[in-house]
């Protein structure tokens, strides 16, 4: 992959995770494919939505990652904030050294 290849992170509220990987999964023209796991939100900014969460003291969240052309990166941010407004989904980019599969 070319050096212009970034990691977008995605982190969004586990509610929405059957949504936002039916929605990644459409967008095939720029997501090649993701890594999802389960991340525990800590944080002033965090919203503790259910109780219990409030118990737990963390938010239930789906972390995902994409690797991508970082055009393609901007083009499905700029998606991703219309069709997924008011939701918090919690975003960064960042540069990929190298990227390959060993076989």
């Amino acid at each position: 992959m070319t050096s212009e290849a970034v990691c977008l992170t995605l982190i969004a509220a586990r509610q929405l995770r059957d949504e936002l990987f039916d929605y990644l999964s459409e967008q095939a023209d720029l997501v090649p494919g993701f890594t999802a796991s389960d991340a525990a939100g800590h944080g002033a900014n965090v919203r503790l939505q259910s109780p219990e969460e409030r118990v737990k003291g963390h938010a239930d969240q789906v972390l995902v990652r994409i690797v991508l052309p970082n055009a393609a990166a901007e083009r499905l941010l700029e998606r991703l904030k219309v069709s997924f407004a008011g939701t918090n989904l919690v975003y960064w980019v960042m540069p990929v050294a190298d990227f390959g599969i060993i076989e």
